[in-house]
């Protein structure tokens, strides 16, 4: 997708359009208002009396020196100054990761070519002070593999920060800076948050810092495809690229998210933007400081919408709750009696009305914590209980595979084809994706693909992928499938 600017002119001729306009309108207004003939409708007015506009400048006045600016240096990949956009209305052209081509484009240097893997490259985001000797809060996806991150204060001041932790599961990243008596935000409650609240957000959109832009609370509990472990806060706030990781203040000039992503047609500010709940950031950022790492509860369920068809099919009074599709042999979910054909209808009495709100729940837990679930089964209701893993342990799995095996090494976890997927899928031969990490995934693996070479050697087996990997040196060449398109991936070896 090509992004075109506008020109000098073409700007002036918008802001003289935009002038006009707002004159016209004035006169119009004056006319109107002249016009003794024409009888004002009687107008009901819903505004509570006792209620006023927050006071933003207040707001922006007492907690804008805790916003601050985030200058990241490293590779390409650490370039994603801009908040993660989700697209509509098409299939994303660049994969699981729309916000890399996009906002690439609006680094400092303005360039937008493409650049290689080993260029250098600088980024930039916000982030917010949280306690006064210098723990800050922003994007995982602002730091991810940077080289050095300075953070700029409103009063001019630079400091070298040091990351302590990040999880992409969750987009949050944790810094530290090495100052004293800094000035900190409030932390409020995403609980208490309503729709329709006013919502106030501070950041540096296009490296413009302490920008200030403000809207009303759309939804809360929202999940966006493939983050569904995060019930985000839908807002209008305008969030552009720089704004990622910089707070979200509530009326009263508390933080209750970290503004994170949009979803956009256009690659663009839309009117939709999302925030990270505080309540789970906080969670977050309490573990990374503790202890470095971040633990995610896991049920090892795969759950899907329900909609009325399915509803009606399974006696449901109406089409609410998560319809497990799956279930991980040996799992959590499994352990405790749960089955495929089973919805979930509440969680520790926390009601579960579509499938994304079951992660959004459990991303709140804590591995090892018992949970209890009423469910829908075959016309009935159940009541079970369970006790979450850590959904560490299933990644650990892979990772911790023996450094001459095929996931050692490029970080797969690979099966055969089954004869029926053979033949559904028109290839002699291959091997399913079913994991990636490590190598493999830093060069754009995804699960679900389909491995048909090795360096130009057919496959059909783990065997033969371990073969030819034992016998590479620095890389290997993957000959990859996804959908109805090959590729030839180049992984180097860790």
């Amino acid at each position: 997708m090509k992004l075109n600017s506008f020109k000098s002119s073409q700007l002036v001729l918008a802001l003289v359009a935009a002038g006009a306009i707002g004159g016209a309108s004035v006169t119009a207004l004056q006319h109107m208002g002249s016009a003794q003939a024409v009888s004002a409708p009687a107008v009901t007015t819903l505004v509570n009396p006792g209620v006023t506009v927050p006071d933003f400048a207040k707001i922006t006045a007492q907690y804008g020196p805790a916003v601050v600016n985030i200058s990241v240096t490293g590779m390409v990949k650490t370039s994603d100054e801009g908040p993660v956009v989700r697209r509509g209305g098409r299939e994303d052209p660049f994969g699981n990761d729309p916000f890399f081509e996009f906002f690439r484009k609006f680094q400092p240097n303005g360039q937008g070519q493409s650049q290689q893997p080993d260029t250098p490259s600088r980024g930039q985001g916000s982030g917010f002070i949280v306690s006064a000797d210098g723990i800050i809060l922003t994007n995982a996806h602002v730091v991810r593999d940077a080289k050095e991150v300075t953070v700029k204060l409103t009063d001019r001041r630079e400091f070298v920060a040091k990351v302590l932790g990040f999880d992409t599961k969750t987009d949050i990243a944790v810094l530290k800076i090495e100052a004293k008596n800094l000035p900190t935000v409030t932390i409020g409650k995403t609980s208490d948050l309503r729709a329709g609240e006013w919502v106030l957000a501070i950041g540096s959109p296009f490296g413009f810092e302490n920008t200030v832009t403000a809207g009303v609370v759309s939804a809360k509990g929202r999940s966006l495809p493939d983050d569904s472990a995060v019930p985000f806060i839908q807002t209008d706030v305008a969030v552009n690229p720089g704004n990622s990781g910089g707070p979200l203040f509530n009326s009263r000039g508390e933080v209750v998210g970290i503004n994170s992503q949009i979803y956009s047609r256009s690659g663009g500010y839309q009117g939709l933007s999302f925030a990270i709940p505080m309540d789970l950031a906080s969670k977050i950022k309490d573990q990374i400081v503790a202890h470095g790492k971040v633990e995610h509860a896991r049920l090892g369920v795969s759950v899907q919408e329900v909609n009325q068809a399915l509803a009606d099919s399974f006696k449901l009074s109406s089409p609410e709750g998560a319809l497990i599709s799956s279930v991980e042999k040996g799992g959590p979910a499994d352990k405790a009696g749960l089955e495929p054909g089973d919805v979930i209808r509440k969680m520790n009495g926390q009601a579960v009305v579509s499938s994304g709100d079951l992660p959004a729940v459990i991303s709140l837990a804590t591995p090892g914590d018992k949970v209890q679930f009423e469910i829908w089964r075959k016309g009935e209701s159940k009541t079970i209980e369970a006790q979450l893993g850590n959904a560490n342990e299933k990644a650990a799995d892979v990772a911790s595979a023996d450094p001459g095996t095929p996931q050692g090494r490029l970080g797969l976890a690979l099966r055969p084809l089954q004869p029926d997927e053979l033949r559904a899928s028109g290839l002699p031969s291959g091997l399913l994706i079913q994991d990636v990490q490590g190598a493999a995934a830093y060069a754009g693996v995804q699960s679900g693909d389909l491995l048909l070479a090795v360096n130009g050697q057919v496959v059909s087996s783990v065997e033969q992928v371990r073969s030819v990997v034992a016998k590479s040196q620095k890389s290997v060449a993957l000959l990859i499938q996804r959908g109805e398109d090959k590729i030839f991936v180049p992984v180097r070896l860790g």
